[in-house]
């Protein structure tokens, strides 16, 4: 571990929730020193200096991290770890948090990860991978349904589309390769089986080397209750998963998580920062949905709280392979985080919404996820506008602290779901029954 105590300043890439939870718990750290946001929002503007620098101007982040006093930067968001910010920034002398272009692959192309998984034996789904429409459309209509059609490329986590019958699934498929609904990452397609089971998301630090898992947690992407309507970049989480049992946590290390760092290896592409992925526990063991090259969000928010170690200090092991030597802590309570988004998301919305603060309660915390502050106070400017997180020893006791909190927060068409923990408070119940019963779950 480094033991160098020095105050570093450091620059964290992006302004979602997920970046301001991020900020919070490097705040935390006697290491950190001053924290730039680059872009930030409204309410990271309480926590760091904000740079009106978007994350994808490269050129603009790497000439602002050159000319000010960076000694360390935190690339957040995919898009800027695709397109090689870490590398053009640690070409300059500064030590990054977040994997090369030539890793973060993973993400940015799901043909890619899939046939990393075929290669090297890692549970997934089934799938073929087309860039052809003709070819895309036949395989749809000869597939047993449900069927699960994913843009290749980045697409803000909504890239998906779950089709229950032919004609949703060649809709699905041209709206991606025809109309371009998420832009040139949809040229190529993703058309697989649709694995039956819980989902389950599981987030690791890794220098190459050594991985360190985090908290399993639970996202909720669909817009509505009972896991209807669209999916969205997630309306809440909850950590841990009791669905991610000693078990499954066993198995997932075993032939998953160690061998997809291992695989990345010896691809030629190591791997250092967080890996994510999205995991489906199925009859036949857990199998990979797939990978992120970076913080999950919302599930950051729902697992950084639980951390007691040194942000600051993780980070500066990942970038310095020297995971295996670092403490990694984290508490055994519970963490829920609600995502409070404006009407209309994750279609169409209005902005520009006046939020309005009473006295919510100070053991429960408020990451700003789509924000701006103006002489009035803070108003909306994003579809998912607050995460409202708690922590509790129990996952019932931090639902209910999260739903209660929410009351004391409101703007014009808020809204949010109101069964965030619901499937994982039934799961932690069914099993509290065959404990107490004696039976196996």
């Amino acid at each position: 571990m480094d033991t160098n105590t020095s105050k570093l300043n450091i620059a964290v890439i992006g302004g979602d929730g997920r970046v301001h939870a991020i900020i919070r718990a490097l705040k935390k750290s006697p290491r950190c020193g001053k924290i730039y946001a680059l872009p930030g929002n409204g309410g990271i503007m309480d926590d760091a200096e904000c740079v009106s620098i978007a994350a994808t101007d490269l050129d603009g982040i790497v000439e602002f991290c050159t000319r000010n006093p960076v000694d360390f930067a935190a690339v957040i968001p995919d898009d800027p770890l695709a397109l090689g910010l870490t590398d053009l920034l640690r070409d300059k002398g500064i030590p990054c948090f977040g994997p090369s272009a030539k890793a973060a692959v993973i993400e940015s192309s799901k043909a890619f990860s899939k046939e990393l998984m075929k290669k090297y034996g890692i549970p997934t789904a089934k799938y073929e991978t087309f860039s052809d429409i003709d070819a895309a459309l036949e395989c749809v209509r000869n597939h047993t349904m449900p069927v699960v059609i994913k843009a290749d490329g980045l697409a803000l986590g909504k890239g998906v589309i779950i089709a229950t019958n032919v004609a949703d699934a060649e809709e699905a498929v041209r709206s991606m390769m025809v109309d371009e609904k998420f832009g040139k990452s949809g040229k190529t397609v993703v058309i697989e089986e649709y694995l039956v089971g819980a989902e389950v998301s599981v987030l690791a630090f890794t220098d190459g080397k050594t991985v360190v898992p985090m908290p399993s947690s639970m996202d909720h992407k669909r817009a509505l209750d009972g896991n209807l309507g669209p999916n969205t970049g997630g309306m809440g989480a909850v950590s841990p998963n009791p669905f991610y049992t000693e078990e499954v946590h066993k198995q997932t290390m075993e032939r998953i998580i160690l061998p997809t760092v291992d695989a990345m290896n010896k691809e030629g592409r190591p791997f250092k920062g967080c890996l994510y992925l999205g995991l489906m526990r199925t009859a036949d063991g857990p199998k990979v949905i797939e990978y992120n090259c970076r913080f999950g969000d919302p599930e950051t928010q729902a697992v950084l709280p639980l951390l007691k170690s040194d942000l600051v200090e993780i980070m500066l092991a990942v970038e310095n392979g020297t995971l295996d030597t670092c403490p990694v802590e984290f508490s055994d309570e519970a963490c829920c985080c609600l995502v409070l988004a404006s009407g209309g998301y994750p279609e169409n919305y209005e902005k520009g919404k006046l939020i309005i603060f009473e006295d919510v309660p100070d053991d429960v915390e408020v990451f700003h996820a789509g924000t701006l502050r103006t002489e009035l106070g803070y108003i909306t400017s994003g579809g998912r506008v607050l995460d409202v997180t708690a922590v509790r020893d129990s996952l019932e006791d931090a639902v209910g602290a999260a739903y209660a909190a929410a009351e004391h927060i409101g703007f014009d068409k808020m809204y949010y779901r109101k069964d965030i923990g619901q499937t994982a408070l039934r799961q932690t119940m069914s099993m509290i029954a065959a404990l107490l019963s004696g039976s196996e779950f």
